[in-house]
């Protein structure tokens, strides 16, 4: 893990209470439907809920883990003079002419289709440390994309 937004890190904090809780008593729930429909030795409903069970712990591990790692970022010491974690970024690929414009995110945040961008995703790795007017070659499944930087701004 590393860094993550304050926002981040309460939106992680809100999954695992809703696992612990919500998800756990669920959980149990079914197991024990499970149970009582007979011989558990030969029961694969309750197989399934115990598989089911231990998937959901090593989830609530692994947030646990990432929650207790992470170090929310201190606005103050964000570059805005280049595209880093948490600007925002106008971009125009360069042989479409098209522009796009994304908030660069930790891992974590990352959504896509609401524009939060990782910085750990090829398109966001090539457009690191750019200023504007600056372009980036960002090497993807499709092959090379050339984009231009067009504005950077913070997100705060």
């Amino acid at each position: 893990m590393g860094n993550i937004t304050q926002e981040g890190l309460n939106k992680l904090k809100g999954q695992l209470h809703e696992l612990k809780t919500k998800g756990r008593g669920d959980m149990a729930k079914q197991i024990a439907e499970a149970r009582d429909k007979g011989d558990l030795s030969e029961n694969a409903e309750y197989d399934a809920a115990k598989e089911a069970q231990g998937l959901m712990e090593m989830k609530i591990a692994k947030l646990e883990n990432t929650i207790a790692q992470a170090r929310v970022l201190d606005e103050s010491q964000i570059d805005t003079g280049q595209v880093s974690i948490m600007t925002i970024i106008r971009i125009k690929h360069l042989k479409t002419k098209k522009e796009f414009t994304y908030t660069l995110v930790a891992e974590e945040e990352s959504d896509f289709p609401n524009g939060k961008l990782s910085v750990l995703s090829p398109i966001g790795k090539g457009l690191l440390g750019k200023k504007i007017g600056e372009t980036a070659d960002i090497e993807v499944p499709a092959g090379i994309m050339t984009y231009e930087i067009l504005d950077i701004k913070p997100s705060w």
